[in-house]
């Protein structure tokens, strides 16, 4: 699925701290994922819906289907999310997996492993992929793709199809689809009192005075 523009946007002016307290409260769960999961390629803040592909040890040397599958299929703005099961040390994502991704538009790529020809995809395109390793290692004879458009594991949360991925350099937040709603207005409110409170230090002189009126750190 897309989401609206207007609703994109909004997030993408939010702080990734403020989405995942947002998704603590609202959802009851949490939604950051676990700090190895960072920027490997690119810097861009990503913003877009998780396709999901799901990938397996094996020894036989085949193709990873699905997420090529996933890469010409998904609508622009999508953020593919790569979760894996078994060794992380190898590169789920490359140079020519990012051509094909800066082809059909897609907003970036969150891996539970590793990417590889990290110069070429700086290089040559302007894509941010954030990854659990750097590896020039290949999946072929070591991983092949078992699903595609299924709940996956990456860096410690669930991600379903159509969640919201939100990323910066703080790192990924993964806001369920039934909370977009409610986590960006809780986000923004967030925001909002953060501003607030900020002035209120800077002219106090008192960050403990800014804590006990607003009750926030």
């Amino acid at each position: 699925m897309s989401y609206d523009s207007t609703i994109i946007e909004r997030f993408r002016k939010l702080a990734t701290a403020s989405v995942a307290d947002a998704v603590d409260k609202v959802a009851g769960q949490r939604g950051y994922m676990q700090y190895e999961i960072k920027p490997r390629a690119g810097s861009h803040k990503i913003v877009g819906p998780a396709a999901t592909v799901l990938e397996g040890p094996t020894e036989e040397p085949q193709p990873p289907k699905h997420a090529l599958d996933m890469i010409d299929e998904s609508d622009a703005g999508t953020v593919l999310v790569i979760g894996v099961g078994g060794e992380r040390d190898v590169a789920v994502w490359g140079g020519l997996m990012t051509a094909g991704a800066v082809a059909n538009r897609l907003a970036g790529a969150v891996l539970d492993a590793g990417v590889r020809d990290v110069s070429e995809i700086e290089r040559d395109f302007d894509f941010t992929v954030y990854a659990r390793t750097v590896s020039p290692g290949t999946t072929v004879g070591r991983y092949r793709t078992l699903d595609k458009d299924v709940p996956v594991d990456c860096g410690g949360v669930t991600v379903h199809p159509s969640d919201l991925i939100v990323a910066d350099r703080d790192g990924v937040v993964v806001v369920p689809q039934a909370h977009v709603d409610g986590v960006l207005e809780m986000a923004e409110d967030i925001e909002r009192k953060e501003a607030e409170q900020t002035r209120f230090i800077l002219e106090t002189g008192s960050l403990r005075e800014g804590l006990a009126k607003y009750d926030r750190i």
